[in-house]
């Protein structure tokens, strides 16, 4: 047992702050950038914000035209250039947009993780039939993050 003597306090400070959000979940992704754009104001410090084109979701025709593929990319792009501008506009100094492609999880821990090194990921956690789940890629995120995971609802 931690006696009173052993137990000290020490301040956390978080230097880079890393938002996923999902085109597909509004609501959960708003949530998580309310969150993660009043942690990286009162810290004042750099917020990537990262969406991942699944490419799993585009059918066999869409993956095999490269048009299709790039205007995917292109909405990805402009969605995630909205979340900048916000965090932006609400006073964040550094945003930047992070697009990643692949299985989500995957990406977001195999190589957005170790390019954008934040030391604090922070997501939303879907809503279905009413209720509060955590999804898949926020359950494989925390579980397996190399640095600390909020996960926001």
């Amino acid at each position: 047992m931690v006696t009173e003597d052993d137990l000290t306090i020490e301040s956390m400070h978080y230097n880079r702050l890393l938002l996923a959000v999902d085109d597909d979940d509004d609501d959960s992704s708003r949530k998580a950038l309310n969150y993660a754009c009043t942690v990286a104001k009162i810290y004042d410090i750099p917020l990537g914000i990262v969406s991942v084109l699944e490419t799993g979701d585009l059918n066999i025709f869409q993956s095999l035209t490269p048009d299709d593929v790039d205007a995917a990319r292109e909405t990805l792009a402009k969605d995630l250039n909205t979340y900048v501008e916000k965090a932006t506009a609400f006073g964040v100094q550094n945003a930047q947009p992070i697009v990643a492609e692949g299985r989500p999880a995957a990406a977001i821990l195999d190589e957005v993780i170790p390019a954008f090194k934040p030391d604090l990921v922070i997501m939303g956690s879907h809503v279905r039939r009413g209720r509060l789940r955590l999804g898949h890629v926020a359950s494989e995120v925390a579980r397996d993050a190399s640095v600390s995971v909020i996960i926001v609802r």
